[in-house]
């Protein structure tokens, strides 16, 4: 009796001097062990929360279940609900893993938290225990997100490029069918600008485009809209809720502030100017794509469209160019 309450008192300090910030609670979730690492991760002394349920209170500013709480309840299908990621690889054995951002309200700051949590079980087979475990990996986080981002960001411009307009205009084309929106598409082309290229050089070239990106972003006033380089000399623009009608407006004042800004192409002529060719598509009231693909090929259509009239213009897909 003796040498099993001394092996339960080193398994308690080893718990509470662990590296790992890690709490245990009862099968009734109330809070056995606060180890000194839990502590420091979250400014919250063992004394306050020994015996009571407000563990949460480490990690989240409104009461809501911890990890280790659903274990006790063995309700792994509330993991997605509450986490920003479920890890959980044996949850029919009820060892859960999430990630999650937490506000620490008490150690202030907000971190990413690996979080682990399993049960004790004694020889019956009876839970008795679970055992919580947290990780605080905002740094891997933060720089897996940065890295998400130059993933899907033009690195010469700085908007959105080709993988994020596309993953944008799924995403749009779902919420407009869905919902009965409007959703319009501009396709935009750089006249003639292989022979600024040419004439003025690479170097210049890439400013130039940082110009219109510029431009182009600007013109596209609503946070909603998405301004994306489509590649080469080519931006596309998305307009949420946007007709046919309200997006030619949007591109006949973009195709306006590139003749204001003056842009000279010595390539074309000594007095000439760069231009741009759009071309504008719509899934409204009057025209009905069926898949965002439809949307797209109408919207280059357009544009080219524009290009054999003779550039420098706006155009419209309406079905008959379909035809």
């Amino acid at each position: 009796m003796k040498a099993t309450k001394q092996h339960r008192d080193f398994a308690i300090r080893l718990m509470e001097h662990l590296v790992v910030p890690t709490f245990v609670l009862d099968e009734t979730g109330h809070v056995l062990i606060w180890n000194r690492s839990c502590e420091r991760l979250t400014g919250i002394e063992a004394r306050d929360v020994i015996g009571t349920k407000n563990h949460w209170k480490g990690f989240y500013t409104e009461e809501r279940a911890c990890l280790a709480d659903l274990v006790i309840r063995n309700a792994a299908a509330e993991i997605p609900d509450l986490y920003m990621v479920d890890c959980s690889t044996e949850p029919d054995r009820g060892i859960y893993s999430a990630e999650n951002w937490c506000h620490l309200p008490t150690a202030g700051g907000l971190r990413y938290l690996a979080i682990d949590a399993g049960p004790i079980h004694d020889e019956g087979g009876r839970l008795i225990a679970v055992v919580e475990t947290l990780r605080d990996i905002t740094v891997q986080k933060e720089a897996q997100d940065k890295l998400e981002v130059l993933a899907r960001q033009d690195s010469l411009t700085g908007i959105p490029n080709r993988r994020l307009f596309d993953e944008y205009l799924v995403g749009e084309w779902r919420i407009a069918t869905a919902t009965d929106r409007h959703l319009a598409l501009l396709m935009i082309d750089i006249d003639h600008f292989k022979a600024y290229n040419d004439t003025l050089g690479h170097l210049a070239g890439d400013v130039c485009l940082q110009q219109i990106a510029r431009i182009v972003s600007a013109e596209t006033r609503r946070d909603c809209d998405v301004c994306a380089r489509y590649g080469g000399e080519e931006f596309a623009v998305i307009l949420p809720r946007t007709d046919l009608s309200g997006a030619l407006i949007v591109a006949r004042r973009i195709a306006k502030a590139v003749a204001k800004a003056r842009i000279r192409n010595p390539g074309m002529g000594k007095d000439a100017n760069l231009t741009l060719s759009i071309g504008v598509a719509a899934y409204d009231k009057q025209c009905r794509p069926e898949t965002p693909i439809e949307l797209l090929a109408a919207a280059d259509a357009a544009l080219y469209a524009a290009k054999d009239g003779g550039r420098a213009r706006v155009h419209a897909w309406r079905e008959k160019l379909a035809a």
